[in-house]
């Protein structure tokens, strides 16, 4: 059978690099990996990755290409050269699952959903010269699926991506996961996922999971298999993840994710205000209550784990005032890394379909202005302060937050709260990058 050739894309908003424009803050684009692993053999696959180059044209029988909100815009520019050379290209990923019709202005085909379901098809109607518009994918339960092609990624990130689950049933108002990966939980099997961990060279791990130990007694003794695993078999990984609050209620959990190489997590805790998280429908730190963070901090620490607390500013309750009492709290919290990021309602999302329907979206010059959807700008109008005084008091607060002798007492305290100094890299590294996006 006469080879073919399929170009993947990794697009990247070239107006707004965010954390891109940090090498440790960029990760392979692992679904792009999972898509050629499931192309047949006859295919040559090659990932043209914007985290690295600027897109240069390159020959193909069919061009795959994924994108976030704030990536679209550049997809489709990329997707248009392709066009002009009728060559087809499919477009996936969360943005074009949310938006088919606006992405098939632009591509051949849209990938609705979770694609292992239908990549074949997708193949195989290629071959035939008889793609269809859409193809709608289902959500499956994660045993078996393909390990993603990790050859076809940049050999220059630090970071190897890897992911134990999908789905969640918080459904915030903000969040689009739900409507991407659905709202129920779903598990690969611990061993599949430790035989993943093997076969990856780098030295540190990213479980891009949304909360990486789930919901659930269950999914409490998957993730403990898992972390008992990796030390059972000797990794010596380096790692992070992202969790929910109730990643601090298990001390054993705790105890062998520090053992397994576990030195930061990622909390959305969103706010230290009642009204905030009531607005955004944070059930579950609702249901702990505000005086949880610190014991739950706490806790993480004595596992020589650092805290990555993410907090949302620009709620409709929120004011100047607020968002100062926000961030004197950040400071003398026990959080270790502070990530703010603009209130952002992403297509999918109710909040999304909340603020349209009210008419209160800044820029909706679509699909150019999703560049702007990126959570470091005011993309909306909230109720308690201009869009104008928002925006400066987030610049002054991420002065405040960001300035030198803050991120060295926060290190300080995260070498003396985890005793560990890696850790504390890893704390200090990230609060870094951070700094270098707030201040553009």
């Amino acid at each position: 059978m006469k080879r073919k050739k399929l170009v993947l894309i990794n697009p990247v908003n070239p107006v707004r690099t965010g954390l891109t424009v940090n090498r440790s803050s960029r990760f392979p684009p692992l679904g792009l990996g999972i898509i050629a692993a499931l192309t047949p053999d006859h295919w040559d696959v090659e990932l043209v990755d914007e985290n690295w180059e600027s897109f240069t044209f390159q020959e193909a029988d069919l061009v795959g290409i994924t994108a976030f909100t704030a990536s679209a815009y550049r997809a489709y520019q990329i997707a248009a050269v392709y066009h002009e050379q009728n060559i087809p290209v499919v477009m996936g990923g969360i943005h074009a699952s949310t938006n088919p019709q606006e992405a098939l202005e632009y591509v051949d085909t849209v990938v609705i959903g979770e694609a292992e379901t239908v990549w074949p098809k997708v193949i195989l109607d290629a071959e035939k010269g008889q793609l269809q518009a859409t193809y709608q994918g289902s959500w499956l339960d994660l045993e078996g699926i393909p390990l993603p092609r990790r050859d076809i990624f940049h050999p220059d990130y630090l970071f190897a991506s890897i992911q134990t689950s999908r789905g969640c049933p918080m459904d915030c108002e903000f969040c689009s996961v739900t409507s991407f990966n659905g709202n129920r939980y779903r598990r690969r099997s611990p061993e599949e996922v430790l035989d993943e961990i093997q076969s990856i060279p780098q030295k540190m791990l990213f479980f891009v999971d949304d909360n990486i130990i789930g919901y659930g007694s269950h999914s409490r003794d998957q993730a403990l298999s898992i972390f008992k695993g990796m030390v059972e078999r000797g990794f010596d990984k380096l790692w992070f993840c992202q969790a929910s609050l109730n990643f601090a209620d298990d001390e054993e959990v705790l105890y062998w994710a520090g053992r397994a190489g576990c030195k930061m997590v990622f909390l959305g805790l969103e706010a230290e205000d009642v009204d905030a998280l009531k607005e955004t429908n944070k059930r579950l730190n609702l249901q702990r209550g505000i005086d949880s963070y610190e014991p739950a901090f706490k806790r993480i620490h004595h596992a020589g784990i650092a805290v990555l607390g993410a907090f949302i500013f620009g709620m409709d309750n929120d004011t100047v005032e607020k968002l100062e009492h926000r961030t004197n709290y950040m400071i003398k919290s026990g959080v270790d890394v502070m990530q703010t990021t603009y209130l952002t309602p992403l297509p999918g999302t109710r909040l999304f379909d909340r603020l349209n329907e009210e008419k209160r979206l800044l820029f909706t010059d679509f699909p150019r202005d999703w560049d702007r959807y990126d959570m470091t700008e005011v993309i909306f109008r909230p109720n308690a302060m201009p869009p104008a005084v928002l925006s400066e008091t987030m610049h002054t607060c991420n002065c405040r937050l960001h300035s030198r002798s803050v991120l060295l007492r926060k290190a300080v305290r995260t070498l003396w709260n985890t005793r560990s100094f890696t850790a504390m890299m890893f704390a200090w590294t990230s609060n870094l990058n951070y700094r270098k996006v707030s201040r553009g």
